[in-house]
């Protein structure tokens, strides 16, 4: 399979009467999709979408998001999924930067409808599908480019990760070998679909005849009953959503014999979540899967994590899946040997292109196909990955990435704050929380609420500071004047494992 055309085509012709896909009890066959696919060609057309341009959704999961994640780009356009939890400048940026001149959404726009030339409803496209006639999809090319995935946060810092129909369908592939899924099998999609981890699977399963069940909103008990009631047989979860679902199979316990595969990623995991994990369901193989947005997303994975949970083996992040190559090097560029730490690179058909209108940034991460994921870890001499930093001082907080550059950015905005540094620290249901160190100006006089209330005008909720800690002293900087994060931080982690997935 080549490009997106390929899944939706070869579903209609192998699975066209197999039930495809439930969003709330709705159910929807294969052969209906792929109908409703070739509508909605018709539908960008008569919108006058051309070629290659960009079609921003703001929505929930549903079966017409997946029916978008795929059509769009198989008519030849571009999908720019956003992020739900973003808040309001994030998202008007991305729609700027972006370029998408139609947002299709379930949800009020409200400020955002001043950034597009036309709003979509989720019931009015519904309307405009049932008005039109079936298109043609596109002649796509394995280069062009199927969505433009933001990553990252506020406004002038996020990234629009182009990803080209090559990318998405490496990962296919990927997915199929770390987490194999079979006809006629269910899959339940509960991460959101703007995230690399709730989309991960949509194209496997459609290319599978694997029956998706989504989850709009999570809810753990919901997500439990599903599986008992559709008899799914695998999910990808990010590890707070795991932990809660634990503890609700710990209260209510249902019946989830049919779960066979369960893959975490996205966060750090705790070895003792991984081994509760194993225990409530006995029945599933346990999948540790590490990659990013701009790798499509993965790049190695640990099949039967729970065999390894007492060996040093389980703190890995897994071998390269089939078609990925990874390699450590230093700050020169030099290939380190098995053992010693450096930078960690990945290169395969899953790359993406490039990021969005930003060459110099495209160019500081990209080099003859390799894409330095600024995670810093080793490789043991079985080709094992281990990841020991963040280089780029990302903060992981419920499966969602932070970027302290972002949360700065608006602390400093702030007329009180003279100094402000960011990074996570230890939470016992996100992983990582948000924590903010602050110097304020001579005279200034604001405390922690006002903060927290200040960063919330500007970021999604779960960007913002969690705690907030005020210094009288400047904050302690290395000798060419960068702050020393690790010294704030350490007593925070003191004693815990930080580890990193």
């Amino acid at each position: 399979m080549r490009t997106i055309v390929d899944p939706i085509l070869r579903a209609e012709s192998m699975h066209a009467t197999r039930e495809g896909f439930v969003t709330n009890g709705v159910r929807q066959t294969f052969g209906q999709f792929a109908d409703r696919c070739r509508r909605i060609v018709t539908v960008l057309d008569d919108l006058g979408i051309g070629p290659g341009e960009r079609v921003a959704v703001w929505a929930s999961n549903s079966t017409e998001y997946v029916e978008l994640y795929c059509a769009v780009p198989a008519a030849g356009r571009a999908i720019m999924p956003l992020n739900t939890r973003w808040a309001e400048p994030e998202l008007v940026y991305a729609l700027n930067d972006g370029g998408a001149r139609v947002l299709i959404v379930d949800r009020d726009p409200g400020a955002l409808a001043g950034a597009v030339e036309r709003v979509i409803s989720v019931d009015e496209l519904n309307s405009l599908i049932d008005a039109a006639a079936p298109g043609e999809f596109a002649d796509c090319s394995e280069d062009d480019l199927a969505g433009l995935f933001y990553t990252g946060g506020t406004t002038g810092k996020s990234k629009g990760v182009m990803l080209s129909h090559r990318n998405l369908m490496a990962n296919t592939l990927h997915s199929q070998i770390m987490m194999p899924l079979e006809e006629g099998e269910c899959y339940l999609v509960i991460a959101p679909m703007f995230h690399a981890a709730g989309s991960n699977s949509v194209l496997q399963s459609i290319s599978l005849g694997v029956r998706q069940v989504l989850v709009p909103a999570f809810n753990p008990g919901e997500a439990l009953d599903l599986i008992e009631s559709e008899r799914c047989s695998g999910t990808l979860a990010v590890p707070t959503m795991l932990a809660a679902m634990l503890e609700s199979q710990r209260e209510q316990p249902r019946d989830t014999s049919a779960l066979r595969m369960l893959a975490h990623g996205g966060s750090p995991i705790a070895m003792e979540l991984v081994k509760r994990a194993a225990a409530a369901f006995p029945n599933a193989e346990l999948v540790h899967l590490y990659g990013a947005t701009e790798t499509a997303p993965l790049v190695t994975g640990l099949r039967h994590e729970e065999q390894f949970t007492d060996v040093p083996k389980g703190k890995a992040a897994g071998q390269p899946v089939l078609g990925v190559s990874v390699r450590i090097e230093d700050a020169d560029g030099r290939v380190m040997p098995a053992g010693e730490a450096g930078e960690v690179l990945a290169s395969g058909a899953n790359i993406m292109q490039g990021y969005w209108n930003k060459p110099e940034q495209t160019a500081e991460v990209l080099n003859n196909g390799w894409y330095r994921t600024g995670d810093v870890g080793f490789v043991d001499d079985e080709g094992f990955l281990y990841l020991v930093d963040r280089a780029k001082d990302m903060i992981v907080s419920g499966g969602e990435n932070v970027y302290c550059t972002e949360v700065e950015d608006v602390l400093y905005r702030h007329a009180g704050v003279l100094e402000a540094t960011v990074f996570g620290i230890p939470d016992g249901q996100w992983g990582e929380a948000v924590h903010a160190v602050v110097v304020l100006r001579s005279g200034a006089d604001l405390d922690e609420a006002e903060l927290i209330a200040f960063c919330r005008e500007s970021l999604g909720g779960y960007k913002v500071p969690r705690s907030v800690s005020f210094q009288t002293e400047e904050l302690p900087k290395s000798g060419p004047g960068k702050v020393l994060k690790r010294e704030l931080r350490a007593p925070y982690w003191d004693g815990k494992d930080r580890a990193i997935n």
